[in-house]
């Protein structure tokens, strides 16, 4: 079965097209199931629509799940579409996301981490002059935000979980296996799924969220795994889902998962 659970759309101010073109995409990439799941409004501000570029206005929360369940009728029979959305994790707000989130059929939630320490984690200058012991700090607190995420309850899938070497390739070189384990051994408890994203090569650091050694790991403790272009223009949908598919096999993995109604869908490569 092909699915691709991470896209976006014009209403997060920083993606091209709309909900139906990347509907019709996964048509054409012969998907059979494609999840629609633009970034979240930020609740955290008082403010209709804090960041214009980065996230939806929280008015335009609504309109977004009632046309994609439109869109899920319309199509039905030609691609089952789901109805997702990207979760930041912000501790200090995570229950009025849960609470605000809550009030809608979400098919599945992506938890991702995106801030850590009030900074962006693709924001290259805050690498600037921290000391190797600093940058492990650094490194250990951002995993220690995903564990936190896989615990809450709130998301069924976690979002780019080595993202942070996006714009910092040298992020990857940093040494906090402890850490590393110890999140892929709680992802696991949480029987939560992290996704294979492909969007990594849209940035500095090539290649796909997470790495491969982190996958290798990810098998060994039992962690489920999903796919996700974060396509953020309707031709990188299911981008690399078949190259993704064979690199999985070769390291171990027998199954890949999707959601339903928050329900794991178990599926064999």
């Amino acid at each position: 079965m092909k699915f691709d659970l991470h896209t976006h759309h014009f209403r997060c101010g920083h993606a091209d097209g709309n909900i139906r073109d990347y509907i019709d995409a996964g048509i054409e990439a012969g998907l059979q199931a494609i999840g629609i799941s633009d970034h979240t409004p930020y609740f955290g501000s008082e403010e209709e629509q804090a960041f214009p570029r980065i996230a939806m206005a929280k008015s335009d929360l609504r309109n977004y799940v009632e046309e994609v369940l439109s869109l899920k009728q319309e199509y039905a029979g030609k691609i089952d579409v789901l109805l997702g959305i990207e979760s930041d994790y912000f501790p200090i707000h995570a229950e009025l996301y849960r609470d605000t989130l809550g009030q809608y059929p979400f098919d599945y939630i992506i938890g991702s981490v995106h801030h850590t320490e009030d900074v962006s984690i693709f924001n290259k200058t805050r690498w600037k002059g921290l000391s190797d012991a600093r940058k492990v700090e650094v490194k250990k607190s951002y995993y220690s935000l995903i564990r936190e995420s896989a615990q809450s309850g709130m998301f069924q899938i976690l979002g780019h979980i080595d993202a942070m070497k996006g714009n910092y390739p040298s992020f990857s070189d940093i040494i906090a296996d402890e850490a590393i384990d110890e999140t892929l051994q709680v992802i696991a408890e949480s029987n939560v799924a992290i996704e294979i994203n492909t969007s990594g090569k849209t940035k500095l650091s090539g290649g796909w969220y997470p790495s491969d050694a982190i996958l290798e790991r990810a098998q060994h403790y039992g962690v489920k795994v999903t796919f996700g272009s974060d396509a953020h223009k309707p031709q990188r949908v299911g981008d690399e889902l078949e190259e993704v598919r064979t690199r999985l096999l070769e390291i171990g993995f027998t199954e890949w998962v999707y959601f339903k109604q928050k329900q794991m869908q178990i599926v064999p490569l």
